[in-house]
């Protein structure tokens, strides 16, 4: 059945908008009156489709509610229930009016005789590339219910990984925020009063104490224009990276820092080794499994490898080999992925890797935050002795001068 968006106006005088099913414009004006509503505007669902796609604050599907619906849909199929009926089940159990929006556009496009992966693409921003992919490998093979399953493990899994790096991340963030804070107020605000006695009294002050003054001066007077030039810094750093071949050196960087490189190599390896196990895994050819898995690197050293094992594995030779030209995955990545390929068991293999990944991953933030946390209040802490003893030492030579 077509599916119309409707903007309309109830009895109180208040819009509605949303999502109707009808056989008709003419029917869905009937239906939308049935229930009190004013019809004010109604179109198809491929106009809704533009007009949503060019807002400029277009919705989107957060990624639990992503998880969700991928995981009802694959309990409904593997019940036996017809895809069209199981998206409008979905549809109608979907809280959020933005999910029920998008599961009645796929659900219109399979009616029309699109498949279910075509549909998806329409919605880039709700459903990444490795969801059509995997979408249409299970299509094909017959086996959709299945394959949404793996989906929703593979996203619940990369959620709950994104999660757990931002929580680990967030303590020392928020701790530094709060020493700069106070260090900011103390240069401000309590180092110019206490100073000022000293430097009215026309005493020679000491050197850490007349640095301390420039720098209040400084923070007080010229502050803007210091985080002004900060911003333009920052803007101009993240212009500079957007250009393909700053970003690729940058990245070739990043992976040979101490610490910081292996976050960055154990993250993308994770990301990498899940999305090619449940491709390979769903059916998807080498190649363009090889492919999706690349889009999904942040790493733009990473990803070059990536694409360079693609041409090398086209021209015959081996995923593990090709990959360990570089040396930028681990080497235990490569020997999975070696005896995957000896024994057929690639997908088995790579998830593994990923597993082992996550942990390795897991414990890495952990031990960094760890040893993040004492490290900045030793930091702050020092930063506020040295004012202190910037404000102290003017009052130990008075004492002496008077003893």
């Amino acid at each position: 059945m077509p599916v119309f968006h409707f903007e309309a106006m109830d009895q109180a005088g208040q819009s509605e908008s949303g999502m109707i099913e009808a056989d008709s414009l003419r029917q869905a004006r009937v239906l939308l009156r049935t229930r009190g509503l004013m019809p004010l505007s109604l179109s198809g669902a491929q106009e809704g489709q533009q007009r949503l796609a060019q807002a400029w604050f277009a919705r989107k599907i957060s990624g639990s509610d992503r998880v969700t619906l991928i995981r009802q849909l694959s309990s409904l199929l593997n019940a036996g229930i017809p895809l069209d009926d199981a998206l409008g089940a979905v549809a109608a159990e979907a809280e959020r009016p933005v999910v029920r929006e998008r599961l009645l556009q796929l659900r219109s496009e399979v009616l029309g005789g699109s498949p279910l992966a075509t549909a998806m693409i329409r919605f880039p921003r709700d459903f990444p590339g490795i969801y059509p992919a995997l979408v249409t490998a299970g299509e094909k093979s017959g086996r959709l219910g299945w394959v949404l399953e793996r989906l929703a493990d593979y996203a619940q899994a990369r959620d709950a990984l994104n999660q757990k790096v931002v929580m680990a991340m967030a303590y020392p963030v928020i701790v530094m925020v709060v020493a700069m804070g106070i260090v900011v107020f103390l240069m401000t605000t309590v180092v110019p009063q206490v100073v000022s006695v000293f430097v009215s009294s026309h005493q020679a002050l000491p050197v850490l104490t007349r640095f301390m003054i420039a720098l209040s001066d400084l923070i007080r007077h010229w502050g803007w224009l210091v985080l002004l030039g900060l911003g333009m810094a920052v803007w101009g750093a993240r212009r500079a990276l957007q250009l393909p071949a700053v970003r690729l050196r940058w990245d070739q960087r990043l992976l040979s820092w101490p610490g910081i490189g292996k976050l960055v190599r154990g993250y993308n390896t994770e990301r990498f080794a899940s999305t090619l196990s449940i491709l390979v895994g769903g059916g998807v050819p080498i190649l363009p499994a090889l492919q999706g898995a690349a889009d999904t690197l942040a790493n733009a050293a990473m990803r070059r490898n990536v694409e360079e094992a693609i041409v090398r594995v086209r021209e015959g030779s081996g995923l593990a080999r090709s990959l360990g030209r570089d040396h930028y995955f681990p080497p235990i990545l490569l020997q999975l992925i070696h005896s995957g390929e000896a024994t057929g068991q690639l997908p088995e293999m790579l998830e593994r890797a990923a597993q082992g990944e996550a942990g390795a991953l897991e414990r890495r933030i952990m031990l960094l935050t760890t040893l993040l946390e004492p490290a900045l209040i030793l930091v702050m802490g020092a930063i506020v002795a040295t004012i202190v003893l910037a404000v102290l030492l003017p009052i130990l030579e008075i004492n002496q001068m008077v003893r």
